[in-house]
C-alpha cells in the first residue's frame, strides 16, 4: 500500500512547568503535540511531517532530535539566522487545570512563510495527503502570511489533498474578536475536517445551541466534524449522517495530574484511527484513550512507555 504523507503545521515552543517548587524545561505546542501523539499511534502507511521554522540554537537542535526520535519528520522544518523558538510557563492548579504564560511575539515559527525556501516547502505540500493546523497555527502568523496559508490550502484540496482544522481559539494571539472570526470563517471554507472544542466555539462565536454550531460549520463546506467537550463525551457528524455522541473515559480526580495538551492528544487518538481507515465511532473512542491516558502525566509530551497499547 503506498504511503500516505500528512504534514502538520505550527509552532513548538520551550515549555516550562511547574512540580512544586521545581521547574522542569521540555518542548510542546498544541500542534507539535498532536504530530508526536500521531505518530506514536500510525504504522509505516503514515508519515507524519513537522512545518514550522527554528532558530540555529541549541534548543532548536533539540527539538529537532527529539522528534526524530517520535518518527516525526523534520526535511521541512526551517531553522532561522536570528530568530528562537518561543517560550511558555505552565501553572498547574490543585485540579489539574493550568494557565499559560508566554513569550513568543518573535518566535521563529511566525516567519515560516517568509523565508526564501518558502514557495518550495509550499510546493510540496500541495502534493500532501493532508495538511493539518490550529487556529494557533493562523494566530501567530502576520496577515500576509495567512493569506499565502490559505492559497497552499486551496492548492492541495485541488490535488486531491484534505485539509484538518483543530479550532484551538486563544483571544491573546488576536488583534480582536472580528479580526480571529475573519480569519475562523475563511479557515472554514478550506476545511474538510474539523475538531471544535465547543468552549472555544462559544468563546468566539458567542455561546450557541448545538445544532447551530454544527450547522454554522457544515455551511462552511466542512464534510466531518468531531466536537470536543472536555471530559464529557465528544459529537461526531460526519457528511449528512446523524450526529453520533461518543462516551469519554471517566477518570477518578486523583488521577487528573495536568491537562495540558489534552485536546491536542484527542485529535491525534482520532486521526490514528481515521486516516488508518476506521470509523468515526472508533475514532473517537480512540481520542477519548489518548487524552485519558496524557493527563495522568505532567507536560504536554509524556513518556512513550506510558502510550496506552
Amino acid at each position: 500500500m503506498t504511503q500516505k504523507k500528512i504534514a502538520i503545521i505550527g509552532e513548538c515552543m520551550i515549555e516550562l512547568s511547574e512540580k512544586g517548587e521545581n521547574i522542569k524545561r521540555g518542548f510542546g505546542g498544541d500542534t507539535l503535540n498532536t504530530a508526536v501523539y500521531l505518530a506514536r499511534q500510525s504504522d509505516k502507511q503514515l508519515r507524519v511531517d513537522y512545518v514550522t521554522a527554528l532558530g540555529t540554537d541549541s534548543f532548536s537542535d533539540q527539538m529537532i532530535a527529539a522528534w526524530q526520535q517520535e518518527n516525526v519528520e523534520t526535511a521541512l522544518v526551517q531553522r532561522l539566522d536570528n530568530k528562537m523558538p518561543g517560550l511558555y510557563f505552565i501553572e498547574t492548579d490543585d485540579h489539574g487545570e493550568r494557565t499559560f504564560w508566554y513569550w513568543r511575539n518573535d518566535a521563529a515559527a511566525r516567519f515560516w512563510l517568509d523565508s526564501a525556501q518558502a514557495d518550495a516547502i509550499c510546493q510540496q505540500l500541495a502534493h500532501y495527503d493532508y495538511l493539518y493546523l490550529s487556529g494557533i497555527s493562523l494566530a501567530i502568523l502576520p496577515a500576509t502570511s495567512r493569506e499565502k496559508l490559505m492559497t497552499l490550502l486551496s492548492a492541495c484540496r485541488q490535488n486531491g489533498g484534505k485539509v484538518i482544522f483543530d479550532n484551538n481559539y486563544r483571544p491573546r494571539l488576536w488583534a480582536d474578536k472580528a479580526s480571529a472570526q475573519q480569519a475562523y470563517a475563511e479557515m472554514l471554507r478550506h476545511t474538510d475536517m474539523a475538531f471544535l472544542t465547543l468552549d472555544d466555539e462559544d468563546l468566539l462565536w458567542g455561546e450557541q445551541p448545538l445544532d447551530a454550531v454544527i450547522a454554522r460549520t457544515r455551511a462552511a463546506g466542512v464534510q466531518e466534524i468531531a466536537i470536543k467537550r472536555g471530559a464529557d463525551s465528544c459529537l461526531v457528524a460526519v457528511g449528512d449522517e446523524p450526529l453520533r455522541e461518543v462516551a469519554a473515559i471517566k477518570l477518578a480526580k486523583e488521577k487528573v495530574i495536568d491537562t495540558t495538551a489534552a485536546g491536542d492528544s484527542f485529535s491525534a487518538g482520532y486521526l490514528a484511527v481515521r486516516l488508518a481507515g476506521g470509523s468515526a465511532e472508533d475514532a473517537a473512542a480512540r481520542g477519548h484513550l489518548t487524552a485519558s491516558t496524557v493527563i495522568q502525566y505532567r507536560g504536554a509530551i509524556i513518556p512513550l512507555s506510558a502510550m496506552s497499547k
